[in-house]
């Protein structure tokens, strides 16, 4: 009886997140602070739990996971020049 609980609440909690980023197209890290859970229960839930309870929501979630993860390697790179720019006009 327990278990059930606990399985529901948690695939309630996996479809909260989901919805949560679909709307928002949050990172992972901005749902884990709405939702008061780690970022790596986030995307344990959203890249493992939610295939299994939606696969619709999971689809568009991995489109929002993609998009972040190509931004974050493009801020990457930014910072990355910055510091090298700074450096050289320090020197």
């Amino acid at each position: 009886m327990m278990k059930d609980l606990r399985a529901r609440m948690r695939e309630e909690r996996v479809l909260n997140e989901a919805e949560y980023m679909i709307k928002t197209g949050c990172t992972v890290r901005e749902c884990g602070k709405f939702f008061g859970v780690a970022k790596t229960t986030v995307h344990k839930d959203m890249t493992i739990d939610l295939k299994d309870v939606s696969l619709s929501y999971y689809n568009d979630v991995r489109k929002v996971l993609d998009k972040n993860k190509q931004e974050r390697a493009m801020r990457g790179g930014l910072k990355t020049k910055k510091y090298y720019e700074n450096r050289k006009n320090n020197n």
